[in-house]
């Protein structure tokens, strides 16, 4: 598929069909996808949770999920993606390059997020990032160290509805040029 039809074709899904749910190796493939992307000093501290039994999922559905969540989530699996703190955009010594510091992980991790759910769109699957969830409860219930910071949960699934494709700014009112 051309890129630029594959980014303009991508929609956030909110309702997902009870056919065909994701697949162990596509969702390798997705992470796969993930890995692509670029990282400070190519840390790749990157790091995904996949939840595909029906049970776990619905666990963290109904756990870590607020309610408002919990209702466009039906009928996915769920990857929980975090980064390995104090390491990307930081020396060897642990001081932090600049005044981002662990800031440069999250954003390394929504680059490889965007990999991830461009690549699902390929694959025909339909995704949603959520930030609101319980951090905490994700990482008892999935055993998450401490030194990984969650960051988000991806729902992935086959789309029951085709949403329109929203309104964008235009370009000329986001850049500035100094020439």
């Amino acid at each position: 598929m051309e890129f630029q039809k594959l980014m303009e074709q991508r929609r956030t899904i909110r309702k997902y069909s009870a056919e065909g749910r994701i697949t162990k190796e596509d969702i390798l493939t997705l992470i796969q996808a993930a890995q692509e992307a670029p990282s400070w000093k190519n840390s790749q501290t990157g790091r995904y949770y996949c939840v595909t039994s029906e049970d776990m999922v619905n666990r963290i559905r109904k756990e870590c999920l607020p309610e408002l969540n919990f209702a466009k989530t039906e009928n996915t699996s769920l990857i929980i993606t975090t980064f390995v703190h104090d390491y990307s955009g930081f020396q060897k010594d642990g001081t932090a390059d600049n005044e981002l510091g662990n800031g440069w992980g999250c954003y390394d991790l929504g680059l490889q997020n965007e990999n991830l759910i461009l690549k699902a769109e390929e694959l025909g699957y339909g995704t949603l990032i959520m930030g609101l969830r319980d951090a905490d409860k994700i990482r008892e219930v999935l055993a998450i160290p401490e030194t990984e910071t969650v960051v988000a949960v991806i729902a992935v699934g086959r789309a029951a509805e085709e949403p329109a494709r929203p309104r964008r700014k235009d370009v000329q009112d986001i850049v500035k040029f100094y020439e």
